[in-house]
């Protein structure tokens, strides 16, 4: 194959060797990446088109994937999910998943790449979870494609571990002035009510929304005094800093999310 029939891609923090090769996408696989394809298989055979189709290993050892049209949301078009009907797509989008993946038998020599180990009081292997749903993963044409990408990650989890994470990158929780919003807790509400959670479930998010975040900040630096890359890059990058505030932010604020979910 022709170096100039391939078009590198970006997007997410990520994406090094990822490559766009007609109406493919090629990335660098792993030992995940036996099992990562048969859950994906697994959704496509389940009715979940929101996310691609694996098409095998090419002659360069690289996982080939259908490419799914459009581009991320994150940052350039987060706009798209201002609406409250478009959030609440997402949600619904996020909750369609999580039932299709509940039918879902791991090969029995799986390996997965999950990098933060998952809590819920489900435990942490309720579901195969995407460990990365978030703006920068969500991919749409602007009308009616939408797709989650960068599967590489999914591993055991459970469902209100992968919808906290969800919901710090959707609504958005976030310490930073240029993100963080007067109507966060009506956004929150929003999404929980968009994806059917009980009031036993709200109750058990609130305090998996900080932790959740702040995991993220503990991931990184433990990675980055390992010495293990991309993570130290992304830590001297200030994401880790990023990580924290959003987790302080979130933290004080716990009243507020309790109330927006329990109230009424």
């Amino acid at each position: 194959m022709r170096n100039d029939q391939e078009q590198p891609l970006s997007g997410g923090n990520v994406s090094d060797g990822v490559v766009r090769v007609g109406d493919t996408v090629r990335r660098p696989a792993g030992p995940w990446t036996p099992a990562v394809h048969a859950l994906l298989t697994h959704l496509h055979e389940a009715g979940f088109r929101a996310a691609p189709r694996p098409l095998g290993i090419d002659e360069h050892g690289r996982e080939v994937l259908t490419f799914m049209p459009g581009n991320t949301v994150w940052p350039d078009r987060f706009a798209l999910l201002e609406p409250a009907r478009q959030l609440a797509r997402t949600a619904r989008l996020i909750r369609d998943f999580h039932d299709a993946v509940a039918g879902f038998t791991p090969p029995a020599d799986a390996r997965w790449q999950a990098l933060v180990p998952a809590e819920g009081p489900a435990g942490g292997d309720e579901i195969i979870a995407h460990h990365d749903l978030a703006p920068w993963n969500l991919v749409t044409d602007g009308g009616e494609a939408w797709a989650f990408i960068d599967w590489d990650t999914a591993g055991p989890g459970s469902r209100l571990w992968d919808v906290a994470y969800a919901v710090h990158g959707f609504v958005p929780l976030s310490a930073d002035p240029t993100w963080q919003r007067t109507d966060a807790a009506d956004r929150l509400r929003i999404f929980a009510d968009a994806y059917g959670l009980d009031e036993a479930e709200r109750r058990h998010l609130v305090p998996l929304l900080g932790r959740r975040t702040r995991s993220m900040h503990d991931f990184l630096r433990d990675e980055t005094a390992r010495g293990n890359q991309p993570w130290a890059t992304l830590w001297a990058e200030g994401h880790g800093d990023i990580w924290r505030s959003d987790a302080e932010y979130i933290e004080q604020r716990e009243d507020r999310w309790t109330h927006a979910l329990l109230a009424g």
